[in-house]
């Protein structure tokens, strides 16, 4: 009696559902804070998949930043965040765990700028141009907050088991932007070049990513 109810029931509900969680680390991040003096950065990627083609996902950073932009030299450092979703559209041939995928994040950056040095020009040619670590611009502005909107496309390809590599491309549309006072966010972690022209901006991913065992749930 009991085997006929359960052969009953539809094929979705009497087949076991795996609870995958992955997490990992972004690849290109690390390299980067290695071959680059001007650089330092971190970020740690996890997704849990809750339906056959759904993932909540998440990734976490931190990242810091010294360039020279329009005769200033500055430097950013702070932590952000990203949560979403990624829908999987690939269909796996029979033994295979690859995704090619979709995503959305809601995205937010705290943050601190330093302005290292700038250039001082005069009006008169006969005067030289001089940079000044000191005075009024110069020093550290905290409490900034960036908040965007990431869209992103990527695919996951199992290497070994239970362990991927991933590639993603986004497209980012900034949402909210703290600037310092006599100053601007140029450059903000998470959301690369800020520019007061244009409110977009992308970047990639390479991440490396190890599935937790978990137990099946029906």
């Amino acid at each position: 009696m009991a085997q006929s109810a359960m052969d009953s029931l539809p094929e979705t509900q009497k087949r076991k559902f795996p609870l995958r969680l992955r997490a990992g680390a972004d690849l290109f991040r690390l390299v980067k804070s290695q071959v680059d003096p001007d650089y330092q950065g971190l970020e740690l990627v996890g997704d849990l998949q809750i339906t056959e083609k759904l993932y909540i996902a998440a990734e976490l950073g931190t990242e810091q930043r010294t360039q020279t932009a329009e005769n200033t030299s500055f430097t950013s450092t702070g932590n952000y965040i990203r949560v979403g979703m990624d829908l999987d559209l690939y269909k796996n041939w029979k033994g295979m765990e690859n995704n090619i995928f979709l995503g959305v994040r809601f995205s937010n950056s705290l943050h601190r700028q330093r302005v290292n040095r700038y250039s001082l020009y005069a009006i008169h040619h006969y005067w030289l141009e001089r940079q000044t670590r000191d005075g009024y611009a110069t020093g550290e502005r905290d409490g900034l907050n960036t908040n965007w909107l990431e869209f992103l496309a990527g695919i996951k390809v199992q290497l070994f088991p239970n362990t991927y590599a991933c590639f993603s491309f986004r497209m980012h549309r900034l949402m909210g932007n703290t600037s310092p006072e006599n100053f601007a966010n140029l450059w903000v972690p998470g959301f690369n070049k800020v520019t007061d022209e244009n409110k977009f901006g992308g970047s990639f991913n390479y991440t490396l990513i190890y599935r937790l065992p978990l137990r099946n749930r029906r």
